[in-house]
């Protein structure tokens, strides 16, 4: 699971394979891995997989529908004058 989720944060952050943080683990043996991985077609497979499944678009949030605070939008005090 941190193997997932150190490549989730690679992904989601762009930063280089030496700036993950050690709680992934060792960034080469991470780097490693998800190559071996990627090579194998394994993220292909994965993917495959999550995206056959037609209820798996319920556990993604659409921001379309999240309704925020108006506070959380940067809106000014006071509202819309």
């Amino acid at each position: 699971r941190m193997f997932v989720e150190g490549v989730l944060w690679i992904v989601r952050t762009g930063c280089p394979w030496r700036d993950l943080p050690e709680a992934f683990g060792d960034w080469n043996s991470v780097f490693r891995r998800f190559s071996r991985w990627s090579r194998k077609g394994v993220w292909c497979r994965i993917f495959e997989a999550m995206s056959d499944d037609p209820d798996f678009e319920y556990l993604i949030v659409d921001s379309t529908i999240v309704r925020a605070h108006q506070h959380a939008a940067g809106a000014k005090k006071g509202g819309l004058k």
